[in-house]
């Protein structure tokens, strides 16, 4: 499979289902990703936590139902709208497991006092970095033949994952991977004109 064969083959995956014969596999394929990706000043910023079982239940049908039901109270949301919201979570608790991508607010800190030059870029970089794992990781589930999609629940749920599952302090949550078996195909996807999107100079 070619590179870019592997790029098409990436694609958003709602319909999601526990049929993953090997975990291990899995575990070791995210952690690869992320370990053979770039980051500037080879800073390796990226962090994961990656949860399926017990832990995958507890996240989605206890810690972001609550904390997002909290919020959606908070804001004064109607009551009405509670229930679609918790039908498409229970569509992500339903998946084999979810990669949470977080960045190192302490490293890209130190990075800063030691480049003061470069300060500003620190936490742009850093952000470049997170969505280069995460896309990388998306993709070679995808070549496992595993479906995912990427949620982005931070920072309501920050607090309460950290806490959960002792996380440091310095860790910034960046967005949740959610993946596992594809129990129903993607959609047609449509692209922008290439006019509209390259400029080609000679």
């Amino acid at each position: 499979m070619t590179f870019l064969k592997s790029l098409e083959n990436r694609r958003t995956i709602y319909a999601l289902g526990k049929n993953v014969k090997d975990e291990q596999e899995v575990i070791d394929t995210i952690k690869e990703a992320v370990r053979l990706s770039p980051t500037a000043f080879n800073s390796q910023t990226g962090r994961v936590l990656i949860v399926t079982g017990d832990a995958q239940e507890k996240l989605w049908g206890e810690i972001v139902a609550t904390d997002l039901k909290a919020e959606m109270d908070r804001q004064g949301v109607p009551e009405s709208a509670w229930a679609g919201t918790k039908a498409k979570l229970d569509g992500f608790k339903a998946a084999f497991g979810t990669a949470l991508f977080f960045e190192d607010t302490a490293v890209v800190a130190s990075l800063q006092e030691q480049f003061p030059l470069y300060a500003d870029n620190f936490p742009v970089w850093s952000e470049q970095g997170s969505g280069i794992i995460t896309v990388n990781a998306w993709t070679a589930l995808a070549e496992l033949g595993l479906g995912a999609n990427l949620q982005h629940y931070n920072p309501v749920i920050d607090e309460t994952v950290a806490q959960t599952f002792n996380l440091p302090a310095s860790w910034k949550l960046r967005g949740q991977l959610v993946f596992g078996s594809i129990e129903a195909p993607a959609g047609d996807k449509d692209f922008m004109n290439d006019e509209d999107r390259f400029v080609i100079a000679k």
